[in-house]
């Protein structure tokens, strides 16, 4: 079990990586402190500095990408596969013996509990492995030609171009992470803009991305997005853009480009994913999942629950199981034991809660669990339960992204599928109950407004080999292991007539093997 934050943390002093190399001076800075502490008499605590850099100094990085891309003859975008997948490998087995340093810097920074910041680091090197052995099947299939209308042809995947990866405060390593590796493994070069929180361990893995990959492929840096994001997507040199965010920030940054249709985008963003719980469901189970899917790591996940739909017949008793499960979560330091709800890292966030949850009472709603339900401790906000929480209140259309559950009452399933339907949202969906003659319907008309359907069980982005997608304003492209190397990649083919001439030539490149592209040597 790891402690609260020594004295002796590393006080890390914010560096960026441009161009190949690991920068120390030259920009701003700004403090970083972990909102942990500030519970009670105690206030934040200062852990270390990001950096804050420029317009400029964040062009200079794009820059160096747009260099080591040289429109697409750089030496990593014309690199084979087997040595991409060979510098991913080194990378990885480098970022490996920092496991425990990421993981507490997650922990300090955002307060994500002790276990579930090390899950976070394991899944994404599960993530990486998947991926390595995803690009080695995806090479094995596309080493084959095809035969059609007189033409023999190979059809493989090439890089885009300059990708601009910009991850989540919630997930600052999975999820970014997610799009990072699959770009660069398919030979993208990227400009790192790191998360507004989760920023510290990003200095850690300066050094194992500069040794293991050419100057310039990837470029790490901070900065405040509104200054330096949208300058540097006007100038055109961005080719892809990889967020995950909120959909507002990204339309901004997606108007900025001066050529829409050469800017590719591979977005995650909003999600008010629903439960529907129906009368005939396992109530036990509902509930427990309803628990899980609505308020781990404080409801700050795109794939949380964020409004529970219970029919009327046991909206009472649901409510009462529900709060009695939600008062007896332990709440405190991200350190601590069993802990479950813990310090919210955005300093912001507390005001806002508390803001949906009068919004929903002037509106009729009731607080289910009046003791300490919606009660703040400094960085510390008590899981709040509202019932009969009107459709009208902004807690039913805003995406709360914290420990406040809406509890809304239905009669008819029309009424929720209503909701579904006109909701900008397109996310997932949790549905509890037991009637396939019931749930059968509901999954036809549910599938065409989510990309996701759980049936008796918590909304959730995994296991990583499914699709990970939205509709509406929830998502625009496809994350997953498969889908994530498509993503980033466009199919690129070499096609010659099936006659002696067009066999003798593809042979001879064979043979010599005197392409990278065009080849079935495939050493993986």
């Amino acid at each position: 079990m790891n402690a609260a934050i020594p004295a002796n943390a590393p006080n890390l002093k914010g560096r960026i990586l441009i161009g190949g190399t690991v920068h120390e001076s030259g920009y701003a800075r700004k403090q970083v402190f972990s909102q942990s502490t500030a519970i009670g008499t105690m206030g934040p605590t200062l852990i270390g500095e990001t950096p804050n850099v420029d317009k400029e100094l964040f062009l200079s990085a794009v820059d160096a990408a747009r260099i080591a891309w040289a429109r697409g003859q750089g030496p990593w975008p014309l690199a084979r596969t087997e040595e991409r997948l060979a510098a991913v490998t080194q990378f990885r087995d480098r970022m490996l013996p920092l496991r425990k340093q990421i993981c507490q810097l997650l922990m300090w920074e955002i307060g994500k509990s002790w276990v579930d910041a090390q899950s976070e680091f394991d899944r994404t090197i599960t993530y990486i492995n998947d991926t390595l052995e995803e690009v080695k099947q995806l090479e094995r299939d596309a080493s084959r030609f095809q035969f059609a209308g007189g033409l023999l042809a190979q059809i493989r995947r090439a890089p885009l171009g300059v990708t601009l990866c910009m991850g989540p405060f919630n997930y600052p390593l999975n999820e970014t992470f997610t799009t990072l590796i699959p770009a660069l493994i398919m030979g993208n070069v990227l400009v790192v803009k790191v998360p507004r929180y989760g920023q510290l361990f990003w200095d850690l893995l300066l050094e194992p991305f500069r040794d293991c990959f050419p100057a310039g492929v990837v470029n790490i840096l901070n900065g405040h997005g509104r200054e330096i994001v949208g300058p540097a997507v006007k100038t055109g040199l961005i080719d892809v853009l990889a967020f995950i965010g909120s959909s507002p920030v990204a339309n901004r940054i997606k108007q900025e480009h001066p050529h829409p249709n050469r800017f590719r985008s591979i977005l995650g963003l909003d999600a008010k994913n629903p439960a529907i719980v129906l009368a005939d469901c396992d109530l036990d189970l509902a509930v427990n999942e309803c628990l899980r899917g609505s308020l781990s790591f404080n409801g700050q996940r795109c794939t949380a629950l964020k409004l529970l739909f219970v029919h009327r017949s046991l909206v009472f008793e649901f409510t009462r199981r529900f709060v009695l499960k939600v008062d007896a979560l332990k709440c405190g330091m991200p350190w601590e034991p069993d802990v479950q709800i813990t310090p919210l890292p955005d300093t912001e966030k507390p005001a806002y809660l508390t803001s949906l949850i009068a919004d929903a009472q002037s509106r009729g709603a009731k607080l289910a669990n009046p003791d300490r339900g919606g009660r703040v401790d400094g960085a510390l906000f008590y899981p709040a339960v509202l019932t009969d929480v009107p459709l009208t209140a902004r807690l039913a259309q805003e995406e709360q992204f914290g420990p406040v559950v809406p509890i809304v009452p239905f009669d008819d399933v029309g009424t929720v599928l209503t909701y579904m339907v006109e909701s900008k949202y397109g996310a997932q969906v949790s549905l509890f109950g037991s009637n396939p003659e019931v749930i059968g319907p509901l999954i036809d008309r549910l599938v065409n407004q989510v990309c996701r359907i759980n049936l008796n069980t918590q909304c959730q982005r995994g296991p990583d080999v499914f699709p990970f997608t939205g509709r509406k304003d929830s998502a625009e492209g496809t994350l997953s292991v498969y889908d994530a190397l498509r993503s980033f990649s466009i199919r690129s083919m070499v096609a010659a007539k099936q006659d002696a001439s067009g066999k003798t030539l593809i042979r001879g490149i064979l043979d010599g093997d005197t392409s990278r592209f065009l080849s079935t040597n495939i050493v993986l």
